[in-house]
């Protein structure tokens, strides 16, 4: 296993990101043993035309949440090599939250699980997606010394 950033470290990534930055994402958890926590606002424009929120909201905030959950196993320097999502319930509320940890790594892969909750106006959190990936190594992290 590699060191991973701190999640000031990780929130200067998400903040790089200038999707995240539109849609309001924040970071706020980023932990080897409890894993990645990313959450949103669900504002009008990123509702769908029934009131709730887009699926595409749902999977962006899935796939970052495993990227970021891999990469606290791996290492900063990683992407989505593949992720599944499977929707469960409508997400209506007040905010979206993605909840992600590792559940195997190797070397050069990880597989990581993602719970989406929403956060409905009395403060209930409702499961409304899970999600499966992989999520790959990407060259030699900065700091560390290049595999034999």
């Amino acid at each position: 296993m590699t060191s991973s950033p701190s999640l000031d470290a990780a929130r200067q990534v998400l903040q790089a990101q200038t999707f995240s930055q539109l849609v309001g994402a924040e970071l706020t958890r980023f932990d080897a043993q409890d894993g990645v926590e990313l959450q949103l606002p669900l504002t009008p424009r990123l509702r769908q035309q029934h009131g709730f929120a887009h699926g595409g909201v749902l999977s962006y905030a899935a796939d970052n949440a495993l990227t970021f959950a891999g990469g606290l196993v791996l290492g900063a320097a990683v992407v989505t090599a593949e992720f599944k999502i499977n929707y469960l319930r409508p997400a209506l509320g007040t905010r979206l939250i993605a909840r992600a940890q590792a559940v195997h790594a190797g070397r050069s892969q990880a597989v990581c699980r993602c719970d989406v909750l929403v956060r409905t106006d009395d403060g209930t959190e409702l499961l409304c997606a899970v999600a499966q990936g992989s999520i790959a190594r990407i060259g030699t992290p900065p700091g560390s010394a290049a595999a034999p």
